[in-house]
C-alpha cells in the first residue's frame, strides 16, 4: 500500500510541472503558428492530455477488460466536463464570452452516438473504423472554420515567442503528463483492487480521473494565467479525442458490446453533462467560483452513486 501511495505522490508532481510546461509551450506555438489558442486547446493539448486515457484504454483491452476501457473513457468525460472545468473555473473564472459553441454541440453530438451504439449493443470493428474516420473530418473542419469573431476577441494577443523553446516545453510537457498519469493510475488501481472495486467502477472513477488529471493541471494552469479559451478547448477536444479516438481505437481493437453496466447511470450523466457544456457556451458569458463549486459536487455525488 505504502508503494502504491507514493507512486501517487509522484505522479501528482508530475502532473502539475506537466501542465505548466504544457500550457506555455501550447499558448507559444499557437501564436507562432498563426492559429487560435482555442484549435491548439481543441486539436493539439486535447489531444496530448488524452494519451493517458488512450494508454490505459488500449491496455485494458488487450487484457481482456474492455469494462475499464469504456469505463474509463465514459468516466473520463464526465470528470472533464465537472471536475476538470469545475475546477479550473474555482481556480480562476472562466470568461466565456461565446468560446467553444460549435465545439460543445460536436461533442454532445459524438457523445449521443456513442451513447446510441452502447444502448443498440451493436459493436463492430467497422463502427470503430467510422468514430475515427469522424475524427479525422472534425479536426479538418474546425482548421478550415476558424473561430468565431468572439473567439478570436476572448484571446490574449502577444509576440510570438520562441518556437523551439515553445516546442520543447511542450514536448515536455507532455511526457510529463503521461508518465504522472500513469504512475498515478497504476499508483490508483493497485490501490482500489486492495478494496475489492469492479473493473467497471475501477474505470469510470479511479481510472477515468486518474488519466484525466492531465486535463486538470493543463485546464486549471491556463485558466490561471487568463487563457480561458486554452481551457474551455482543452476540455471540449479532449472529450470528442476520447470517444472519436480512444472509443474508435477500443472497439477497432476488441468489436465487442460496450459494457451494459454503464447503461443505468454513467452514459446518462455523460450526457448529461455533455449538454451542460453546450448551455453553458450558448447563454453563460463566464463560470464562476460558485457555478465551479456546484460542479464539483455534482462530480462528487455522481462518484459516490458509482461506488453504492
Amino acid at each position: 500500500m505504502s508503494g502504491s501511495l507514493i507512486l501517487v505522490a509522484i505522479g501528482l508532481v508530475a502532473l502539475a510541472v506537466g501542465g505548466e510546461l504544457l500550457v506555455r509551450g501550447a499558448v507559444g506555438i499557437a501564436l507562432k503558428l498563426g492559429v487560435s489558442t482555442l484549435f491548439t486547446g481543441l486539436v493539439i493539448v486535447g489531444a496530448a492530455t488524452s494519451m493517458p486515457e488512450m494508454v490505459a484504454s488500449i491496455q485494458a483491452v488487450l487484457a481482456g477488460s474492455p469494462e475499464i476501457a469504456w469505463g474509463n473513457i465514459v468516466g473520463s468525460n464526465i470528470a472533464n466536463s465537472l471536475l476538470i472545468l469545475g475546477g479550473a473555473a474555482v481556480v480562476a473564472p472562466i470568461v466565456l464570452a461565446g468560446v467553444g459553441r460549435r465545439d460543445s454541440v460536436v461533442a454532445l453530438l459524438v457523445t449521443l452516438v456513442a451513447a446510441g451504439i452502447a444502448y443498440t449493443g451493436y459493436a463492430d470493428r467497422y463502427v470503430g473504423v467510422a468514430l475515427l474516420v469522424a475524427l479525422v473530418l472534425y479536426i479538418v473542419w474546425r482548421y478550415r472554420h476558424p473561430p468565431a469573431k468572439a473567439e478570436v476577441e476572448a484571446e490574449e494577443t502577444a509576440a510570438p515567442p520562441n518556437f523551439l523553446l515553445s516546442l520543447v516545453f511542450f514536448v515536455a510537457g507532455v511526457a510529463a503528463l503521461v508518465f504522472g498519469g500513469g504512475w498515478l493510475v497504476t499508483g490508483a488501481i493497485e490501490i482500489a483492487s486492495d478494496l475489492g472495486v469492479s473493473e467497471t467502477v475501477i474505470g469510470l472513477t479511479i481510472v477515468a480521473v486518474g488519466t484525466s488529471l492531465p486535463e486538470l493541471a493543463a485546464s486549471a494552469v491556463a485558466a490561471f494565467r487568463g487563457h480561458a479559451e486554452l481551457a474551455l478547448g482543452n476540455v471540449l477536444g479532449s472529450n470528442i479525442f476520447n470517444i472519436l479516438l480512444i472509443g474508435g481505437v477500443t472497439m477497432s481493437v476488441s468489436g465487442q458490446p460496450l459494457p451494459p453496466e454503464l447503461l443505468a447511470t454513467a452514459w446518462p450523466v455523460c450526457i448529461a453533462s455533455a449538454l451542460l457544456l453546450v448551455l453553458l457556451c450558448r447563454y453563460m458569458n463566464r463560470i464562476g467560483r460558485l457555478f465551479g463549486l456546484l460542479m464539483l459536487g455534482a462530480f462528487a455525488a455522481n462518484t459516490a452513486i458509482a461506488f453504492t
